[in-house]
């Protein structure tokens, strides 16, 4: 067999057997379980780079949801999880030019599960004429989701990624806790989890 040949690992394989489910027989399992097996590594992979829990929790869900959507158009001619790191990858580097956050290097080479190297390419120029239309494009992405969300999160998910506010001024427009507003944030990302995952027939 042709992948076999070409070295993919066993877990490769089952991603592999796992995306065919999802693509073509819509198995929501199939969606949820490939989040299950990578959704840890993509948190902390963001968090590496953004050194902020709250904000690796957000680029997480819009990794899985870009990918999930995308879906379709994965080809084997590499692991899933190459593809998945790499969504997540330039999705946190639009982030972190848009914040201009400072951060931890972009040269560090990662690696997905099967040691090979994932590379991360940076360019320079902080005007790129697609890095708006990228952040246009995500945005819709997750609007997609977020009309699905019980009516009680919508202004909070709102707020959260098309006005763009800090928790902190969330919590002052909505006058409620700091607290409240972060466990319910954490909330609504777990349903659009759900939603992205068992849900892509209606999408």
């Amino acid at each position: 067999m042709e992948i076999n040949e070409r070295g993919f690992s066993n877990k490769a394989l089952e991603d592999f057997a796992l995306i065919d489910r999802a693509v073509q027989d819509k198995d929501q399992q199939a969606y949820a379980s490939l989040m299950k097996r990578y959704k840890k590594a993509v948190f902390f992979m963001i968090l590496k780079m953004i050194r902020d829990a709250d904000d690796a929790e957000d680029l997480t869900m819009e990794a899985f949801a870009k990918a999930f959507k995308n879906l379709h158009r994965f080809k084997k001619d590499y692991t899933f999880s190459t593809w998945l790191f790499r969504i997540a990858t330039n999705n946190t580097i639009d982030f972190i030019r848009k914040k201009k956050l400072k951060t931890m290097s972009l040269n560090n080479t990662l690696t997905d599960d099967s040691g090979n190297s994932v590379n991360i390419d940076v360019e320079d120029d902080d005007n790129n004429p697609q890095d708006e239309f990228i952040r246009s494009q995500r945005i819709e992405m997750v609007r997609i989701f977020v009309d699905k969300l019980p009516a009680k999160y919508r202004k909070l998910v709102q707020l959260r990624y098309f006005d763009e506010l800090s928790y902190e001024e969330i919590a002052q427009e909505l006058e409620k806790p700091l607290g409240t507003v972060k466990a319910q944030l954490h909330r609504s990302r777990e349903l659009l989890y759900e939603i992205a995952a068992g849900k892509q027939k209606h999408i």
